[in-house]
């Protein structure tokens, strides 16, 4: 159950970096904070790829990065494209919405989630992680009902449809790291975790650079100007320390994406407390009944998988 216990700290971390991230996004340009993010969350990995390839230092150690040509490298590419396209939605859309609204809506990703792990991976869930599921289905459909009262149409809000889609392509990433982490013999490729995180970081930071000087910089004076703040730094370090665990949650056996990313998704307290105490966002009322059904959700997966 380790893995368990992992994926719960990985929630904890992830929701202080949903709420710095809120904090870095509000009135600044979402290109060049989100390169910034793209840099720093790199510039954490890169001293454990220079130690693991020119030392002994890490070598049997949890931060070793295990070398590979690009048969290896295209997987990691991929998934730094995924991860990327998914994080251009998210930051777009939590520029523009509550953050109270945002986080239960990323908290149903577990949902699509489960639906890939089914078919893909032939997981099973019992009656109590079904439960949970089911819980966190209807979170989503109260929550739409609620968030009216703010003026925001569920059907007719295009951030809302931003958040959608960085919550499918995110389920999307996480089936694809369980296959990335699943040993050869299971019908996986059996990537080394650090080689996954530490590299997705460094190619998603170039293909930020280039969406910066191409889309951004010959725009810069005509749209959203950029202002820096400590909190981008703030989002790189809970967020790289969150994919940490979240990784070597995924690389312990009998670890199942399904539940680890429900678990994951638990996040959503920490970045409603947030919204709640430092944002002074409204109608909490009916968006805490919304956050119960998602709390009740995790106890029953966390039941279930005992």
């Amino acid at each position: 159950m380790f893995w368990l216990i992992l994926a719960f700290l990985s929630a904890a971390l992830l929701g202080c970096y949903d709420s710095l991230k809120k904090q870095a996004l509000k009135d600044n340009a979402v290109v060049p904070v989100l390169f910034l993010n793209t840099l720093f969350s790199s510039l954490v990995f890169l001293p454990f790829i220079v130690l693991s390839g020119s030392t002994p230092l890490l070598d049997g150690s949890v931060f070793h990065v295990a070398s590979g040509g690009w048969d290896v490298h295209r997987y990691v590419v991929l998934k730094a494209v995924i991860v990327l396209s998914s994080w251009i939605l998210g930051y777009f859309g939590m520029k523009h919405l509550p953050l109270t609204i945002v986080g239960p809506i990323n908290a149903t990703r577990p949902v699509m989630v489960l639906v890939g792990a089914l078919l893909v991976f032939g997981e099973r869930l019992n009656v109590w992680q079904w439960i949970g599921v089911a819980l966190a289905v209807t979170s989503f459909l109260m929550l739409s009902r609620s968030s009216k009262k703010e003026g925001i149409d569920f059907k007719h809000d295009h951030w809302i449809y931003m958040i959608v889609g960085a919550a499918a392509l995110g389920a999307v990433s996480g089936l694809y790291d369980k296959y990335l982490m699943t040993p050869v013999e299971n019908g996986g490729i059996g990537l080394d975790r650090m080689l996954v995180q530490s590299w997705y970081n460094i190619y998603q930071c170039f293909m930020m650079g280039i969406m910066l000087l191409l889309l951004w910089w010959p725009q810069r004076k005509s749209s959203t100007p950029f202002h820096w703040s400590w909190s981008i730094i703030g989002v790189s370090l809970f967020l790289s320390t969150a994919d940490f665990l979240y990784f070597y949650s995924l690389s312990l056996p009998d670890a199942m994406i399904s539940i680890v990313s429900m678990v994951r998704r638990g996040s959503v307290v920490v970045s409603f407390l947030f919204g709640a105490w430092f944002f002074h966002e409204r109608n909490l009322r009916a968006k805490a009944v919304d956050l119960t059904l998602v709390l009740l959700g995790m106890f029953f997966l966390y039941i279930g998988s005992r």
